[in-house]
């Protein structure tokens, strides 16, 4: 496995305005990642700069080992979706693939396009014209479009945007089945939930600046599941909870509600808080959600 992407205190600005901020990250061949961010937080404009729609104010940035405009190789080696996907309205699905792999300069058979089309399931699309697809279709047609020429880098922007829950599961699978064949993917999504199901890493994005950058492992350590204890008296709990031998990792809250990650016996636990006279109004397991790690980050709510 080797190095896709590598950007060095990437920056672009729009006069006093940075949409990107110093931005170093790394991009490693065979990982999908999951781009997470705001409205604003730059993730469209890294994609831009990656795809040469865009150039940096400040930095430097490299694909493949040679810095981005060096090397004549990268164009059919990388896909881009970004924003609306680039729909033909008049023709059909593989009229739509056909001016595209021309443009890209490359030669497909109506074999090779329609294998692409199963691929992404819109083999039985036939003689209907892009104009009458859903907003899925659109979709799964842009998805199309980047993987012409079977490039190595994918950057796509929103891929799951419109999809129904079928759409999603079918397009989770062809994600993970391209990283599997050694693709590396970049893509960016609102839907947290969703990207947890398919990213293996994580470029979190806040006014421009990168804020974590994690592993899905590190990711799971980040959202635990830990029993949720509220209780009558919560000045004395603190207290009660340091008491108890059989509990471990533990957070307290400035109102009193904690967050127990390391539990031996939730029956022992509860006897022990009546005991002291610290009776539980909820005692429930819990998840960390995402979205809570995420705001944790960007300092929202």
């Amino acid at each position: 496995m080797g190095t896709i992407l590598e950007t060095k205190a990437l920056t672009k600005a729009y006069g006093k305005f940075k949409a990107l901020d110093q931005v170093t990250v790394c991009l490693e061949q065979g990982e999908i990642y999951g781009l997470i961010g705001q409205n604003g937080a730059g993730k469209t404009t890294f994609m831009r700069l990656i795809a040469g729609l865009s150039f940096p104010t400040a930095g430097r940035m490299t694909l493949f080992g040679q810095p981005i405009g060096k090397t004549q190789t990268t164009d059919q080696q990388m896909g881009f979706m970004i924003e609306n996907p680039a729909i033909i309205r008049h023709l059909t699905a593989k009229e739509v693939l056909r001016y595209f792999a021309k443009m890209k300069g490359l030669t497909c058979n109506d074999e090779q396009l329609d294998q692409l089309l199963t691929k992404v399931h819109l083999a039985d699309t036939g003689k209907k014209k892009a104009h009458q697809f859903s907003l899925g279709m659109k979709q799964r047609l842009g998805i199309a479009i980047a993987l012409l020429g079977d490039p190595t880098f994918l950057v796509l922007d929103e891929p799951i945007n419109g999809l129904d829950p079928q759409g999603m599961v079918e397009i989770r699978a062809l994600l993970r089945q391209l990283a599997s064949e050694g693709k590396t993917i970049l893509l960016s999504s609102h839907n947290l939930p969703e990207l947890y199901q398919v990213a293996t890493q994580y470029i979190i994005l806040n006014q421009g600046k990168v804020v974590k950058q994690l592993s899905l492992l590190e990711l799971e350590k980040q959202t635990r599941h830990y029993l949720r204890v509220v209780v009558n008296e919560p000045r004395r709990l603190a207290q009660v909870l340091s008491e108890i031998e059989t509990i471990g990792n533990y957070e307290i809250n400035h109102e009193g509600e904690a967050k127990l990650f390391q539990v031996e016996s939730k029956e022992d636990l509860l006897k022990q808080l009546v005991a002291h006279n610290v009776w539980p109004i909820t005692f429930v397991e819990q998840e960390e959600s995402l979205e809570n790690f995420y705001f944790s980050l960007i300092g929202g709510s």
